[in-house]
């Protein structure tokens, strides 16, 4: 054999006979002692974490009641780890009635000798380690097992032995980080015991810690905006490379204004410290200000992170956040309830304008001649000089009437423009003579008696619309307000009837200077309902425009058409040919 090889050999293999047990799968045959399979003695300790024994297969143990029927309450599934009490104690059987264990709980006080520091180990990665069994020399055994989980260490594929109680493990790696179990073996009143007792095992890395502290919360040196009177939570989340010979330390300090040196520990909450990867550590620390004052603003805090090679620190500054004005959620439904209560209010007050806006502008009702008497109702009252005036000019042009044929053709201004008559005259003979459409006038179609209202009412309701002549003089008059008042709530109530107001010059005056007040229902529907205005020496255009808009108004589907010839005089004397 050369040299070197010789060499080799001696430098790589001496340590392991010197060792005498380190060498792969060397446990692997060493089964323990003989045990009874269908009945085993466990005794554990109160507190310390317990792992049910398993069979090949994955069993359940059930706790058997004392009085032999039933079960305990306790059910556990093999291969799960639970904290053990002494309520645990008692005998176990499995769901298939073959196998029982008899378990014991053992209080610490009550143990020989027990020390806390024999169930965590911490090996170092890379390098042989040994994992004491708790308790080994306080009592005689006759073996000892060792399991990492439900698994027994001799079966697993890597170097390791037992000795004198110890596991030797050859080479830590990071997945050796586990909890064993060490089962050490006794005979007592001749049977068979087992004493199990956890070992929680870290591997840490085999490395000098060369990097300071990496803190990522905050981020660098930063101002917070904070609110007076208001609590805040400083946070510092720092890494640190795993030191086995120093534990991570962050600290918060406040910074005084005029010393950046001189600084006050602040009051710390207690540091929670998790295992980020195998070679870092992450811990977070906060201070809280239970409340921000004026104190507080403008101060520098100070994060400060120390490990065995150095330290690192960042700091916040606080400034006083301008509150924003938002309002207040509570006013909403206020606000809510208050605009559905004006809206009702407004709608209980107004119900009768806005029926009447819709009724004219929006609701078309049906239009059926078979159904309806009269094309127009035309209401209006004589001033006393006009009615002379009328009854003269009747009985002079009885034969000019003659010149309006009756038709429905687009509106023709001749010889109406200049004409200087009333409205009373003159839209009553362009209705019935020109334009040919029925009237229902009250000093001709309608005779006065007992049932005279009602026959007022009844005319209305057989008409498609009613027009209504409204000066001073009309307004004034008992019997026209009447009418007016009626067709207002045949409206309401009828889908057809439709209310047209032609109001003439000395109207506006009128509502201040009645001799009796108008009806409510009447002053109100005169602010809402369509009207012309008829005014004295009109325009050219302006008497086409009003006559456009009176055509446009009245029905597109007459009732009858007038063939006969009307003359003035017929409107004063009652008579219609």
């Amino acid at each position: 054999m050369p040299a070197g090889c010789m060499l080799l050999f001696w430098v790589v293999l001496f340590p392991v006979c010197l060792e005498g047990c380190c060498v792969k799968g060397s446990q692997r045959n060493r089964k323990g002692p003989r045990m009874n399979t269908t009945q085993q003695h466990y005794r554990v300790v109160a507190g310390e974490m317990f792992l049910m024994p398993c069979t090949n297969k994955k069993v359940t143990w059930s706790k058997i009641r004392v009085d032999g029927e039933g079960n305990g309450g306790f059910y556990f599934d093999c291969g799960r780890e639970f904290l053990i009490e002494a309520k645990h104690s008692g005998n176990y059987t499995l769901l298939t009635g073959k196998m029982f264990l008899h378990l014991q709980v053992l209080e610490k006080q009550n143990l020989p000798c027990y020390k806390a520091e024999e169930v965590d180990v911490m090996l170092l990665a890379g390098a042989g380690g040994k994992i004491p069994c708790p308790g080994f020399n306080c009592t005689l055994s006759t073996g000892v097992t060792w399991y990492k989980g439900n698994k027994r260490v001799s079966e697993q594929h890597r170097a390791s032995c037992e000795k004198n109680g110890q596991l030797h493990l050859c080479t830590v790696r990071q997945y050796d980080t586990a909890r064993y179990f060490c089962d050490k073996h006794f005979e007592e009143q001749e049977l068979q015991w087992t004493f199990r007792r956890p070992v929680h095992v870290t591997a840490i890395p085999y490395k000098e810690v060369s990097s300071s502290p990496r803190i990522t919360i905050p981020d660098g040196n930063t101002t917070v905006e904070v609110e007076l009177g208001e609590p805040h939570t400083l946070k510092c989340q720092v890494h640190f490379p795993f030191d086995v010979n120093f534990s991570p330390q962050v600290q918060w300090y406040m910074n005084s204004r005029d010393n950046m040196k001189n600084r006050t520990m602040l009051h710390n909450q207690s540091q929670e410290q998790d295992r980020v990867t195998f070679k870092e550590l992450m811990v977070t620390r906060s201070a809280i200000i239970q409340e921000v004052t004026a104190l507080h603003i403008n101060r520098t805090y100070a994060c400060t992170a120390t490990n065995s090679f150095g330290n690192s620190s960042v700091t916040v500054k606080l400034k006083r956040k301008i509150k924003e004005e938002r309002p207040s959620l509570v006013g909403y439904p206020i606000a809510t309830l208050l605009l559905v209560a004006g809206i009702g209010i407004v709608l209980h007050v107004k119900w009768l304008e806005l029926q009447l806006i819709y009724i004219s502008r929006f609701r078309r009702g049906k239009v059926d001649g078979d159904e309806k008497e009269f094309d127009v109702f035309l209401s209006y009252v004589w001033a006393p000089p006009c009615e002379e005036a009328h009854l003269t000019l009747s009985s002079q042009s009885g034969q000019e009437s003659l010149d309006y044929p009756s038709t429905l053709e687009p509106f023709n201004s001749e010889g109406v423009i200049g004409d200087l008559r009333p409205p009373e005259v003159l839209i009553p003979m362009v209705l019935e003579g020109r334009w040919g459409y029925r009237l229902c006038l009250l000093e001709r179609d309608i005779l006065p008696g007992g049932a005279y209202t009602n026959d007022v009412v009844r005319a209305i309701r057989r008409s498609h619309i009613l027009i209504c002549i409204v000066s001073a003089h009309y307004l004034s008059n008992s019997n026209a307000v009447f009418v007016l008042e009626s067709g207002i709530q045949v409206m309401v109530q009828s889908s057809t009837l439709k209310i047209l107001l032609i109001q003439t010059g000395t109207t506006s005056t009128s509502f201040v200077q009645l001799d009796s007040p108008l009806p409510s229902l009447v002053r109100r529907a005169l602010k809402v309902l369509p009207s012309l205005d008829w005014k004295s020496g009109p325009t050219e255009s302006a008497t086409i425009q009003l006559w456009r808009s009176l055509r446009k108004a009245l029905p597109k589907h007459r009732v009858t058409r007038v063939t006969g010839v009307i003359s003035h005089a017929h409107f004063g004397q009652k008579s219609y040919e």
